[in-house]
């Protein structure tokens, strides 16, 4: 029999299980106030095609805020003024952004993997962020009634992470909030969306917008050089969709939009069309002793809107505002447990921190001069232990020296928690009221309106609300402040730990 690969064990503040939009900017946010997190994810690479590609002039606001706007738009992306709809060949526009408040008057459409590694770049530039990818969590580690923990897989091996605070930000598909136990509720969806892309041409429509006809809806988003497209079929239609054949589907998206003659053959294979199953979801409770879901761990939210992606983002800043002078209020007792391995690293056994590297445990700092990263790692400070930091002045950060929390030995558990639960508490209070808005919005357009057009065999009549967007410009602004602010926005509470030393 194959010996089997020995557990690593890692010990960390906070571990973050998903880097997607939430996970990601909850890392940075709580690594720049000096917090030592670990994210976990399972994917090789942020690359995957069809994710919420849009930032809201509500996330855009709060990358003003952290100072990263100006080069945050340096990255290639198209801006949407205002969102369009056609329904029975009257084209009218439903949400003017112009008027939104902040700096940013737009939707900014941007792959999401370019967002996260955005992101990733930034945590980066502080030791205290550290990211594994390729560690996929399979479980949670459980203490009396506390997570106290993940365990996870990876190219290496499995590995135990023990932490004072988990955070469930992977996702609709949650592992980390099916293995606490966290009741989840669940409202239903008529629907399911298929995306594909599209070649744009010259000639063709300027503007994102959605054409809605007798049983069929379709989103078409400007992607610049391709349109991006949701077809909005019947929950679970799908399989026959396929039966009848992909001929026939393609015929189907020309005959609703005929300026796409020709260039439906780009749909090669099934391959080229995804399937989204819309789900409607809320956790009754978002957390429990030493765990916090947040964004689609807590809530997942339908494609209207393009929301989700701005509400899991809004969750992030919340969380931080409130989780980072918890952590601050007093440090875990012990040692930190890196200490052995980069003791090891740096002295007798060859090809350890190499392996370091390749397993993410340590910052990305290949820019960085090697006199920076060497310095943090005087042996004096390798081998001193970590005290109580409860003396620290309140407000200020807990930073640590060493960036990473990762070694193959044997290592001091955390005793305590400076983050109660009723913390946690107040992270689902402050972002509970938003979700259920939004989402009571989404399942009304989706029952009231989205499931009567696909049911329709007949050319739908234009509704009043229709006319009254057509003849009161002024109204546009209400759809346009949902979608792009949304109902309790959030403001980046913490403050860069950095900063404040070098003021110091």
């Amino acid at each position: 029999m194959p010996e089997e690969a020995a557990v690593q064990k890692i010990n960390v503040r906070c571990c973050i299980v998903g880097g997607g939009p939430a996970g990601m900017v909850l890392a940075y946010l709580l690594a720049r106030a000096g917090v030592d997190v670990l994210v976990l994810e399972k994917h090789a690479d942020f690359l995957r095609d069809f994710r919420g590609d849009t930032i809201h002039p509500s996330t855009l606001e709060l990358m003003r805020e952290l100072g990263l706007l100006e080069e945050f738009l340096k990255i290639p992306h198209d801006e949407l003024g205002e969102l369009a709809a056609e329904i029975s060949g009257l084209r009218f526009i439903v949400g003017d952004f112009t008027h939104v408040p902040g700096h940013c008057k737009f939707i900014a459409l941007m792959p999401q993997w370019d967002f996260l590694n955005f992101m990733c770049d930034h945590a980066k530039r502080y030791p205290e962020f550290n990211l594994r990818m390729q560690a996929e969590a399979t479980d949670v580690i459980i203490e009396g009634d506390r997570i106290i923990g993940v365990r996870a897989k990876t190219k290496l091996g499995p590995v135990e992470i023990r932490a004072e605070l988990v955070i469930g930000a992977d996702g609709r598909h949650s592992v980390v909030r099916q293995k606490a136990g966290l009741e989840v509720e669940t409202f239903g969806s008529p629907i399911d969306v298929l995306w594909m892309r599209i070649s744009r041409k010259p000639g063709d429509p300027p503007q994102t917008f959605g054409h809605i006809d007798s049983g069929r809806i379709l989103v078409m988003i400007q992607r610049g050089e391709y349109w991006q497209c949701a077809f909005v079929i019947r929950k679970g239609a799908f399989t026959s969709i396929r039966e009848k054949g992909l001929p026939a589907f393609r015929e189907d998206i020309v005959r609703f939009q005929p300026f796409l003659r020709g260039r439906e053959q780009e749909l090669k294979a099934w391959d080229d069309i995804k399937l989204l199953t819309v789900v409607i979801d809320r956790l009754k409770k978002w957390y429990r002793p030493g765990l916090l879901c947040i964004g689609d761990s807590a809530h997942a939210m339908s494609p209207i809107g393009g929301v989700g992606i701005n509400l899991a983002i809004q969750d992030a800043v919340a969380a931080a505002n409130i989780l980072a002078p918890a952590f601050q209020r007093g440090a875990t007792p012990g040692t930190i447990p890196v200490i052995e391995a980069i003791n090891e690293a740096i002295s007798p056994a060859d090809g350890a921190l190499p392996a370091a590297i390749a397993m993410g445990l340590t910052p990305a700092l290949a820019d960085a001069p090697a006199a920076a990263m060497i310095a943090p790692f005087s042996p004096s400070l390798l081998r001193s232990g970590l005290g109580d930091g409860s003396a620290r002045p309140a407000g200020t950060a807990s930073r640590a020296a060493a960036p990473a929390r990762a070694t193959d030995t044997p290592s001091q558990e955390p005793t305590y928690s400076s983050v109660t639960e009723d913390d946690l508490a107040a992270v689902q209070r402050r972002r509970e009221f938003p979700t259920r808005m939004m989402q009571r919005i989404q399942v009304a357009i989706q029952n009231r309106v989205i499931s009567r057009v696909l049911s329709a065999d007949k050319q739908i009549e234009i509704p009043l609300i229709v006319k009254l967007l057509c003849n009161f410009p002024l109204l546009r602004r209400i759809p346009a402040y949902i979608v792009g602010i949304g109902f309790r926005p959030e403001h980046v509470g913490t403050q860069d730990a950095t900063a404040q030393q070098a003021d110091d």
